[in-house]
């Protein structure tokens, strides 16, 4: 029978469940035997021990409208954005956690393939100038939005290749190289079909889904719990997460196990984030970090009005 909740996750931030109606299914294809035949039975999670486990985020903000006015052309819009990348590594022995790989960078980004020189700012703020060749102003935030996760998917690649088991925040479409988990706060769509959805309900804190395949994307992917908040539904404070499928299905598998018994330990309580228990706490503090990075708003809005003002394009 259908019951109705409220959310502990704020309503600020949209919602963990995030679709117009129910929860909308794929309309990718999907292989759900590819680890378990069915019927399937919830997956307990294994800590392998694994040293040192890096979670890596980014954060962006745009910093200003611009408008490069032209009495022939027309206008021609563009924005300065800043973001902020790194990683929030923890540590097992001896036990720490501490913001490593941090990465600031700055765009003045217009439509059309138009470009303008930015005057000298001071505060030592600087932006890099670059275009995109359509006209649709919409396409600004995506290019920038772009330019941060391949920041991250760097950043992910870098520490994986030291050693580190990598958790990007976000799917994985650029991490696929390696041996990086991505995870996915919130649900827009179910990737499971009707007949296994109810594991769902079934799924404890440090347990996971069977791996299913999703060959058109060409990865794994998993369901997880981190909790259950009291009064909670069946998919409250249930992440998904994915690896590549060129590791191999016996790799992913250690991948998934070892998220399932691990990242429930990092999950955050409403009191800390107001996205509990799925913004784990390690990369809520690295938000913190990346946004302090990013330096005063009002300062950098007040340095490009005064940079500026009567400057010719």
């Amino acid at each position: 029978m259908a019951r109705l909740y409220v959310e502990e996750w704020s309503p600020e931030y949209g919602a963990s469940v995030d679709t117009d109606e129910s929860l909308a299914p794929s309309e990718g294809e999907v292989d759900v035997t590819v680890e378990q035949a069915l019927p399937w039975d919830p997956v307990d999670g294994v800590d392998d021990g694994f040293p040192a486990i890096a979670f890596v985020d980014g954060i962006r903000r745009v910093d200003a409208r611009l408008t490069i006015d032209d009495p022939a052309a027309g206008p021609t819009p563009g924005i300065c954005g800043s973001f902020a990348a790194g990683a929030a590594v923890w540590r097992r022995e001896p036990l720490s956690t501490a913001v490593e790989a941090v990465r600031v960078q700055r765009l003045a980004i217009f439509t059309g393939g138009a470009t303008a020189e930015l005057p000298a700012l001071g505060h030592g703020l600087s932006y890099e100038i670059e275009s995109v060749t359509e006209s649709d102003p919409g396409l600004l935030i995506s290019h920038f939005h772009t330019q941060m996760r391949r920041t991250e998917a760097e950043i992910a690649l870098e520490l994986a290749r030291s050693g580190y088991f990598v958790v990007a925040d976000g799917p994985i479409s650029e991490l696929a190289a390696e041996s990086v988990v991505g995870y996915i706060k919130s649900h827009r769509v179910s990737y499971l079909p009707q007949d296994v959805m109810p594991i769902m309900a079934r799924l404890e804190p440090g347990q996971r889904t069977p791996l299913f395949g999703m060959p058109s994307y060409k990865r794994y992917s998993w369901y997880q719990r981190l909790s259950r908040p009291a009064g909670g539904h069946s998919w409250s404070g249930v992440v998904r997460c994915e690896a590549p499928q060129s590791l191999g299905l016996e790799r992913a598998v250690v991948l998934a196990n070892r998220t399932a018994a691990l990242l429930p330990r990092f999950r955050s309580e409403p009191h800390i984030d107001p996205r509990a228990p799925q913004n784990l706490v390690p990369i809520g503090a690295l938000e913190r970090q990346l946004r302090a990075r990013l330096g005063d708003r009002d300062l950098i809005y007040r340095a490009l009005r005064a940079a500026t003002m009567g400057v010719p394009a």
